[in-house]
């Protein structure tokens, strides 16, 4: 698997980079917004390791533009704080998850495999309900004719819920589902997919469809 490491914290990267390799990936390295975008567009990376703060063009800005051209690589980006604006904002512009600095390389590890287990989900090729369509081995899904420009963790939690059609799911069971073992954030993360989902859903269509059951959860269909 190829992985691609933008970050101009030269030790940091290094480090990474030695540790990436000796797990069996292939680095390649970036250490400016600018550079990092290109090499990103120049393509066939599996995942993208993304840093927030980047001389000449910020993290934000890459993963907006990547996300522009339509290129739905994984992304992971890293902040230097916990905060939650930081994480929002890196889950607005397209990031697939996030990673607060400093960090161990285990969970880094973790995560990168678990974004590259959720891209490679072996399940039946097409299903639907409603105006809803996805195709979950290429990983594209439809609202009538007009695709759904979905991150991969929006996937993969859409998919959930098309697979789980018209029953009821707690957080609990999104996050044990989707996120499964490598989740150490705020269950709240739920509400913010779900709201992105709709948001995008909305875009295309007037009908609701994902359900919230006041207390209780969610629905599909």
């Amino acid at each position: 698997m190829k992985v691609l490491v933008i970050d101009d914290d030269v030790g940091m990267t290094t480090a990474v980079a030695r540790g990436l390799t000796s797990e069996g990936f292939t680095v390649e390295l970036a250490d400016n917004g600018i550079d990092g975008l290109w090499r990103a567009r120049e393509g066939g990376h599996d995942v993208i390791v993304l840093d927030i703060m980047l001389p000449g063009m910020s993290g934000y800005r890459v993963c907006a533009e990547l996300r522009a051209d339509g290129d739905w690589t994984p992304v992971l980006m890293l902040t230097a704080k916990d905060g939650d604006l930081d994480e929002a904002e890196a889950l607005d512009t397209g990031a697939d998850d996030y990673l607060v600095k400093p960090f161990s390389f285990p969970v880094l590890v973790a995560r990168l495999h678990a974004l590259l287990r959720r891209a490679a989900l072996g399940s039946p090729p097409a299903t639907s309900v409603g105006d809803l369509r996805m195709d979950v081995r290429a990983r594209r899904a439809w609202i009538g004719e007009a695709q759904l420009p979905l991150t991969s963790r929006e996937f993969d939690v859409l998919a959930f819920f098309l697979h789980h059609t018209g029953q009821l799911l707690s957080k609990s069971d999104i996050l044990a589902g989707v996120w499964q073992d490598d989740f150490e954030g705020d269950p709240n993360i739920v509400e913010v997919y779900i709201a992105r989902l709709r948001r995008k859903i909305a875009a295309l269509t007037a009908t609701p469809v994902i359900e919230t059951v006041r207390g209780a959860g969610y629905r599909l269909g």
